[in-house]
């Protein structure tokens, strides 16, 4: 902390450096009001010229380091620190009269028609500080509120929706407002057929008394008039009389029209409508077989009608892909290679099926006691995509009302290795659907099946950890048994920017208990029905997610977030499957302890390799504050603190004291904090954090209970590399 001091109080001292003689360094701006009742945060906006970008809100490091740099710019030393650095931001006095006058018209613009403005630079050395101090006065209200529109049809359909016409009397009189309802009613308008109609058909007249605060309002809707020298009439209601489809690569690619027309949001015969035109360029652009998409409307002068025209061309059908990579595993090198094939259009309806086979090998080399086996694993993939609800008995409207996808899933993977022998089957079938303009997006999993097997076990692994009575563990054991999973789920996620929700809840077994149970299904000698000699799991699952963030500036914010996980096993199952099970610590958890390194409760284990099977638990609590800032170039950083920790719902002897209580869970939280460095490429993050355990529920002693007071880099400090943010 010392040396981080020291820096920045040198790195202060020089920041006058390269400010001239009789110029300034902007030291900060404040924008404040004499009215209480008056945010000045709402128009900060307009500010046109704002100190030198702080690290986390505080230091000035950029400027320093620009301020450190030598005159000499042949130095490659001197180049460097200005081009990570920031140059001083000089004190403009045009640019605070220009600031000024546009505070004064944002203040009059929400009806503080009386604002006005006063600007006073503070001086002190070489370093100024702007200050503008807002007066709005009191808001302009709106007294009466006429319509006059000219058109009668138009009048008619504006009245019909209480919706539109929103500026009532005793309304605040605003700019902001009125350019709101010409634009509502633009809109509006441009969606029931009014394909010519624009804003400027729309002004408003107001009318004040002196010494009043009250406007009479007029909105005048004027007729249509095509040309300056052509008479008014009334504005023309235009109807899409047809739809073409057409293509330069229709010849030798194909693409049905069923797909075009159920990607197209309007018919022949509706109204032309603005809204759905947009649609139909989002439903396009989602269509992987095509590669461009255009909409071109083209007027019947001698009627009401416009034809439509929408021209696409074709995407390469299919590509392959190939992907080396190399492993290293405890030191133990490899390779593994994947081949994808993908085809866009494989049914002419924009299906997307790919197939991806991959194949890794290890060398394993120390392990006493096993025959010499290496590790290899073969596996294949596959997916067909639907752009489309395929759902029996669903209306062509509903369709066409929800982007939707559906999913068919299959995949098969191999595993050897010189301690067992694993197979994974798996099939799946999934929807996904959001409706467009929404911050809602739903899943479907309508069924996902997986049957794990363990056809081969070595004698020594079964014997050191599965069967001897020393060493015996109930999750471990449960891990390397044969087991089936057949279950489903439903989640949602609502965005808009600042709030972030996540919901899901997925169910296993239910059904195959069921039936189970009617057919009399045979039961192993734990007593769980099987399935083809296979017990399945039974369980239910549910998970939430709030992510809440906050911009400070252009440069720093906060993120909190918070998650919570329970599962509960039951009926043929008294333990989770271990892959649906929950664990803390990482780099997306609490950033003081390694993956898999807490919980659950306050269980401290004991065993070296087997202790990540016994860190899971049946429940999750997450707690993240993190506040971000850019730094220089791509780079950016974070300061965090972490919270939470997992527990079991049930009494596990190999877990001691992982159970949840209700009295005692709190005393468990476990807390770290730590900084982060990111690199921002804008289609990928990497993520490096390093993070410090405060307080540990595992503790033996009081030192190791608080390690924020009695730290030790050896036991406390984790480093985690990610790609992506953690929330």
């Amino acid at each position: 902390m010392t040396v981080l001091f020291t820096l920045i109080t040198i790195l202060s001292c020089s920041t006058t450096k390269y400010v001239p003689e009789g110029s300034y360094l902007l030291k900060s701006v404040k924008v404040k009001s004499d009215n209480k009742d008056f945010d000045a945060a709402k128009v900060s906006q307009y500010v046109h010229q704002r100190g030198n970008s702080r690290w986390f809100s505080l230091f000035k490091i950029p400027l320093g380091i620009y301020s450190l740099s030598g005159r000499d710019t042949t130095k490659w030393i001197n180049r460097t620190m200005r081009n990570i650095g920031e140059a001083p931001v000089l004190y403009d006095s045009m640019l605070t009269i220009q600031t000024s006058a546009d505070l004064l018209t944002a203040m009059q613009n929400m009806g503080y028609m009386n604002a006005q403005v006063r600007q006073h630079p503070s001086i002190k050395g070489k370093k100024a500080t702007a200050v503008y101090t807002l007066s709005p006065g009191e808001p302009y209200m709106i007294r009466s509120m006429e319509y006059d529109i000219k058109d009668d049809t138009i009048a008619r359909l504006l009245t019909q929706d209480s919706t539109i016409l929103r500026l009532k009397s005793g309304a605040p009189f605003t700019i902001n407002g009125l350019e709101q309802e010409r634009g509502r009613i633009t809109s509006y308008l441009l969606d029931r057929g009014y394909y010519k109609f624009h804003k400027e058909f729309i002004r408003f007249e107001a009318d004040t008394m002196r010494g009043s605060r009250l406007v009479d309002l007029t909105m005048r809707l004027n007729r249509y008039r095509e040309k300056n020298d052509t008479p008014e009439t009334d504005h023309p209601r235009y109807t899409v009389r047809s739809i073409q489809y057409s293509s330069p690569d229709s010849a030798t690619i194909h693409i049905n029209r069923h797909v075009l027309e159920n990607a197209t949001a309007f018919d022949a015969g509706t109204w032309y409508s603005a809204s759905e035109v947009q649609r139909t360029y989002h439903n396009l652009s989602r269509l992987q077989a095509l590669k461009y998409s255009g909409i071109r409307f083209t007027e019947d002068p001698d009627s009401n009608y416009v034809d439509c025209t929408i021209q696409y061309g074709m995407n390469k059908p299919s590509t392959i892909s190939f992907q080396p990579e190399g492993t290293n595993t405890a030191g133990d090198l490899g390779a593994a290679a994947s081949l994808t094939y993908e085809n866009r259009n494989i049914f002419h309806g924009s299906e997307v099926w790919s197939i991806r086979f991959r194949g890794a090998f290890e060398a394993i080399t120390g392990l006493e006691g096993y025959q010499n086996e290496n590790y290899m694993e073969y596996g294949v993939e596959s997916r067909l995509t639907f752009p489309r609800f395929v759902v029996p008995f669903l209306s062509h409207v509903a369709k066409r009302n929800f982007n939707a996808t559906s999913e068919l899933s299959f995949s098969y993977n191999l595993q050897n290795r010189p301690e067992f022998h694993r197979r994974v089957l798996s099939a799946g079938w999934r929807y996904r659907w959001q409706k467009p303009r929404s911050n809602m997006a739903y899943k479907w999993d309508a069924l996902d099946l997986n049957f794990i097997q363990m056809p081969w076990i070595s004698g020594t692994f079964k014997h050191d950890y599965l069967d001897s009575v020393s060493n015996r563990n109930a999750i471990l054991r449960y891990n390397y048994e044969d087991l089936m999973i057949m279950r489903s789920g439903f989640g949602l996620t609502y965005n808009n920017g600042k709030h972030l929700i996540r919901a899901n809840i997925e169910t296993a077994g239910n059904l195959l208990s069921l039936i189970g149970a009617a057919a009399d299904f045979k039961k192993n000698k734990e007593g769980q029905r099987t399935l083809f000699n296979i017990a399945f799991a039974q369980y239910v699952k549910g998970d939430f997610d709030y992510t809440r963030m906050m911009t400070i500036d252009e440069h720093n914010s906060i993120v909190m977030h918070a998650g919570l996980g329970i599962a509960y096993p039951y009926g043929n199952s008294d333990m989770l499957p271990f892959e649906k099970r929950y664990f803390s610590g990482g780099a997306n958890s609490v950033r003081g302890w390694s993956v898999r390194g807490l919980g659950p409760g306050k269980f401290k284990g004991h065993h070296g390799a087997i202790d990540f099977i016994n860190q899971t638990g049946d429940m999750k609590i997450d707690l993240n504050l993190e506040y971000r800032t850019h730094l220089f170039w791509k780079f950016n950083g974070a300061f965090f603190i972490d919270g939470g920790n997992i527990w079991t719902l049930r009494a596990y002897k190999d877990q001691p004291g992982g159970q949840f209580k209700i009295d005692e869970f709190y005393n468990q939280i476990a807390v770290a904090y730590g900084l982060g460095v990111r690199l921002n490429f804008d289609y990928f993050i990497l993520r490096f954090d390093m993070g410090m355990k405060a307080i540990d529920p595992a503790y033996e002693t009081q030192k190791e209970h608080y390690p924020v007071i009695h730290p030790d880099l050896g036991r406390d400090f984790s480093f985690h590399f990610a790609v992506g943010m953690p929330f």
